[in-house]
């Protein structure tokens, strides 16, 4: 009597990235509450000039591990995007991608601290996280992963993508013309308003042009079956 083997699961690897991220996170957080608690806050605040100190070693170590945490993902990024262009030009079809990349786009939120920060801080680098929120568009790819790209889906594309872009260059048009009545607002918030407006803006251009094509191409499918019948 033969028996199987029974394969052990794999441990995917997005969700040891999920939980690489969570470690790096949790240990940036750690590292600044030392900071502020035992050094005065010597790398957290701006300073005009920098000396080292060991109480600097542990907020070096965990900047570091962040800095070689993002080069990572970096690096798997251009890799994911050389295999899906590949991938596209042999078979004629869209990229293989998961639904579930959408929740990236929970990473949006994020954003918010730049609210905290430019208050406290006066750095207005967490509000380009609200890009992240462009994200959402993959769970609208990731339903049309692997599907043939014939004529009808190739003129969806681009009809999704103009319409993404006239609404995405409408909200840079207005956000201009907000900067530009400065004179009746405080001048420190117009800088703000426009990184986390274009950041916004950005983001709602991703999602549009997945969304739109995601829904055209259903609405053909269902014309051609009404047609049908």
């Amino acid at each position: 009597m033969t028996m199987k083997m029974r394969k052990t699961p794999r441990f995917p690897k997005w969700l040891f990235l999920v939980l690489l991220g969570m470690t790096c996170a949790a240990a940036t957080g750690t590292a600044v509450w030392y900071d502020l608690t035992y050094n005065s806050g010597r790398l957290v605040y701006p300073m005009d000039s920098y000396a080292f100190q060991p109480m600097d070693i542990p907020m070096i170590i965990v900047v570091a591990a962040d800095v070689l945490f993002f080069l990572h993902l970096a690096f798997l990024l251009v890799r994911g995007i050389i295999a899906q262009r590949e991938h596209v030009a042999k078979t004629g079809r869209t990229r293989r991608l998961s639904p579930k990349f959408g929740f990236l786009g929970f990473l949006g939120l994020f954003g918010f601290a730049g609210f905290w920060s430019y208050g406290a801080l006066g750095d207005l680098t967490p509000f380009v996280f609200f890009t992240f929120f462009g994200f959402f568009g993959f769970f609208f790819e990731g339903k049309m992963s692997n599907i043939l790209m014939d004529e009808r889906y190739k003129e969806n594309a681009v009809r999704a993508e103009l319409k993404a872009y006239r609404v995405g260059f409408g909200t840079v048009f207005a956000l201009l013309i907000l900067a530009g009545q400065s004179g009746r607002f405080k001048a420190d918030l117009v800088a703000p308003v426009l990184v986390a407006g274009i950041a916004l803006t950005v983001a709602l251009t991703m999602f549009l042009s997945e969304y739109l094509l995601y829904r055209y191409d259903h609405d053909d499918a269902a014309a051609l079956e009404e047609e049908g019948e």
